[in-house]
């Protein structure tokens, strides 16, 4: 290597070890022009990664769905028509559409100017960045935590409770967040909790274990639960994604639906679980088998 190729090499690293000390307005801006963004982080610094190609999942392929459709749906128009909103929680039932309920909103309102950004909950420690790029954009953001849940031991959480409701600095006019989870009130829950819970007055109070998980969760405006599906609701999803993947009507179906529904039935109670993505497993499973996919 030459003197000036070393030289070269050495102000590159210099360059990479500033860059982050940077203030967030000196770097490089992110690609406004994607619809779509994944929050990265290498060691202290985050950057908005676009995604040109998002999943493109539609109202219409999210069924026995109706309760939670209308209100996501609500929630959304209201904070695109530029009228108050609340963030949201969507928990319950593992493979009932939280996630993909997201996605579908988010491809509704797209071309209106919505924008999807997802944040692993690892990163939430770097929400402040993330808000101070976004603010005073024309477009509206959906900030989406997929799967988010925390330990006791972890202490992530406290970034997004600030960012929700309790930070000094009010945020953006144009985000929501939109965050799913198993647990509803998004740590886990002891049964020791409960010990600690007094009566006063005739009044059931909690404990300050308690309340502080309550805390978290009670910052979203709105909370829609999703529960396990019955027989028939799974049936019918597996219904739609079979004669999806096959590109047939659901009435040409009908003649072979039987052996179909046995299978699924089937498929469900090993996977354990009846639900929208094990329906789709299976649809995804039946077509490639019959090759009919």
């Amino acid at each position: 290597m030459s003197t000036a190729d070393h030289l070269i090499t050495r102000l590159e690293t210099l360059l990479d070890r500033i860059e982050p000390l940077l203030p967030t307005s000196e770097r490089a801006q992110p690609d406004w022009s994607a619809h779509a963004f994944r929050w990265r982080r290498n060691a202290e610094r985050g950057w908005l990664q676009p995604i040109h190609a998002p999943h493109r999942l539609a109202f219409a392929d999210l069924l026995c769905l109706d309760r939670q459709k209308e209100e996501i749906a609500r929630n959304t128009a209201q904070f695109i028509q530029g009228r108050t909103a609340n963030n949201v929680l969507l928990w319950g039932s593992r493979g009932t559409g939280k996630s993909s309920l997201v996605k579908a909103v988010f491809n509704a309102h797209r071309d209106a100017g919505l924008r999807l950004i997802e944040v692993d909950k690892d990163d939430l420690i770097q929400l402040p960045d993330i808000l101070d790029l976004i603010a005073g954009r024309p477009e509206r953001f959906i900030l989406f935590c997929d799967d988010l849940s925390f330990e006791a031991s972890e202490s992530s959480y406290k970034a997004l409770k600030a960012a929700l409701d309790g930070s000094i600095a009010a945020t953006p006019e144009n985000l929501l967040i939109y965050a799913t989870s198993n647990r509803r009130h998004l740590l886990p829950e002891f049964q020791s909790e409960n010990r600690e819970a007094r009566i006063l007055d005739g009044e059931l109070h909690h404990g300050e274990s308690v309340e502080e998980k309550i805390s978290l969760s009670d910052r979203f405006g709105l909370w829609v639960a999703f529960h396990p599906f019955s027989q028939a609701q799974y049936l019918e999803v597996v219904r739609h994604w079979v004669a999806r993947l096959v590109e047939a009507d659901r009435a040409q179906l009908d003649t072979e639906w039987e052996p179909i529904e046995r299978a699924a039935l089937q498929w469900a109670l090993r996977r354990g679980s009846r639900s929208g993505r094990t329906a789709w497993q299976f649809a995804r499973d039946w077509t490639g088998r019959e090759n009919r996919g």
